[in-house]
């Protein structure tokens, strides 16, 4: 995971201390730019194409990739040296091509490994990966094989450690938003108390990445919207499911928390993670929209579906207090996109290319690991993308050499999400049927993470029956199996 805005990238990470590649003193960074115009990571790209044997390439398989606004684009990347198989282009379901290849940069080769997924093919679908709760942890793998994925990255940057605040817990759970199967999970934390690298202007915490109810891959912003109604009056929600909630709101936590404590929720300020924790703080018990309890401490522990719980900090707690013993409730609330389309399922993710163009003001001097989505073809292709680095040769990217392969691949938008020991990409293989990582990890070693994107597909009748043959029989709920829990 990397560091919140504004701070330094190891400030919180002792897994990460080995450090960040620095590749070269900053440069002015320019403005967009689009296919049209040179740039020196792009230009590397077609160098070394230009220079490779044409059996070195890898092939666009069944011939040149569709038209549109990605046309060619399997044509120019370049493949990294040989490698064991599962480095080679392969197919884990049909729809679904995976491939790892060398990016040539000033700071050497960096290796990445790609997933591309047409959203148009049968059964072939986008899930949120997700370990059960949203303060639950797994691997990416693991989590993908209980889904029932084809392949699967990470996802949201996350709240891995708490060493800001003496005695409270980190939660685990993602900064941003997140929506499965049509319902919201949780919404975003505030500007100054997310997670991950500085933010640009025009950013928000509230940015996600998803699948439309339509099936088309997008961007998007949801923003929460809610209100607690009584016989006498209401209050808006300030926070859904999230580690911090703004300085004098109400937060709501339902069953879809998971078990850590919220003490952490009334920590910090909207502006800075490290401000102190709220002294007036109140917590309201409701079960079965009745008031049952209330408390001065924020508590911890499973919530029951029947349960829901009111968390006030600041003025937010003397609303709370008011609420007597008995007292009914109502409480509403939604993650609202702003588009006539809603998300099927979204997690948070920051832009780093829109509409085919790179971003300015993007980084350009830090080499990590890093995960990426890249949307084409009007929303029918979904890539998914992981670099190596820390470990072996491969150097890692830069954000905005991240962006730039994602503009190479003809991406029209490409998302970054959390790296470094995160970055995770995994894929099932279609002979034996089993889920393997395929990048190369920090020690070695899986990190548990609170989210990624699962791609969906019929699965096999069994090893060596190859993609896409036989009903789709996995699960395609929560992490456990599960449904997940209204």
């Amino acid at each position: 995971m990397e560091a919140g805005p504004g701070e330094d990238v190891r400030a919180e990470r002792p897994s990460e201390e080995a450090g960040p590649a620095e590749v070269r003193p900053a440069e002015a960074e320019p403005a967009e730019h689009d296919a049209a115009e040179a740039d020196p990571v792009e230009a590397g790209f077609v160098a070394a194409l230009a220079e490779a044997e044409p059996e070195e390439l890898v092939p666009a398989e069944g011939g040149p990739v569709r038209g549109g606004p990605g046309e060619g684009r399997a044509a120019r990347v370049v493949p990294v040296e040989a490698r064991p198989a599962w480095v080679l282009p392969a197919e884990p379901a049909h729809g679904v091509r995976y491939r790892a290849f060398a990016v040539p940069t000033s700071h050497g080769s960096a290796r990445v490994h790609l997933v591309e997924a047409d959203l148009r093919g049968p059964g072939l679908s986008a899930d949120l990966l997700y370990p059960g709760s949203v303060t639950d942890r797994a691997p990416v793998s693991q989590m993908a094989r209980r889904q029932g994925a084809v392949a699967a990255v990470n996802g949201d940057f996350f709240h891995m450690m708490e060493n800001q605040h003496s005695g409270v817990a980190a939660t685990g759970s993602a900064s941003g938003p997140q929506v499965m199967h049509g319902r919201p999970l949780k919404a975003a934390v505030p500007e100054g108390q997310r997670f991950g690298w500085k933010p640009l202007p025009g950013d928000s915490a509230q940015d996600v990445v998803g699948v439309g109810t339509d099936g088309k891959a997008r961007s998007g912003r949801l923003k929460l919207s809610g209100r607690v109604e009584t016989r006498t009056g209401g209050f808006a929600l300030g926070g859904y499911n999230q580690y911090a909630l703004p300085v004098g709101s109400v937060g709501l936590f339902t069953s879809r928390w998971g078990s850590a404590s919220r003490a952490r929720a009334v920590c910090g300020s909207d502006k800075r993670r490290s401000g102190p924790c709220a002294t007036e703080v109140y917590e309201v018990t409701v079960r079965g929209g009745e008031v049952v309890s209330g408390s001065a401490t924020p508590g911890s522990g499973a919530i029951d579906a029947d349960t829901q719980i009111l968390l006030g900090r600041d003025a937010g707690a003397g609303v709370l207090r008011r609420l007597a013993q008995g007292t009914r409730v109502r409480i509403d609330y939604a993650l609202g996109a702003g588009s006539e389309v809603p998300f099927r399922f979204a997690l948070g993710a920051h832009a780093v290319l829109r509409g085919h163009r790179v971003l300015p003001g993007l980084d350009a001097r830090t080499a990590e690991p890093r995960t990426a989505v890249g949307i084409a073809d009007a929303g029918d292709t979904l890539f998914l993308l992981v670099t190596d680095g820390r470990e072996g040769t491969s150097t890692g990217l830069t954000v905005r050499e991240l962006a730039t392969v994602l503009h190479s691949l003809g991406c029209d938008e490409g998302l970054y999400m959390d790296g470094g020991a995160s970055s995770t990409l995994a894929t099932r293989d279609p002979d034996t049927g089993t889920v393997a990582v395929r990048n190369q990890l920090q020690d070695g070693q899986e990190r548990r993470v609170p989210n990624g994107i699962a791609i969906l597909a019929p699965r096999s009748d069994g090893p060596g029956k190859g993609p896409g043959k036989g009903p789709g029989k996995g699960p395609r709920w929560g992490g456990d199996g599960a449904p997940v829990r209204d």
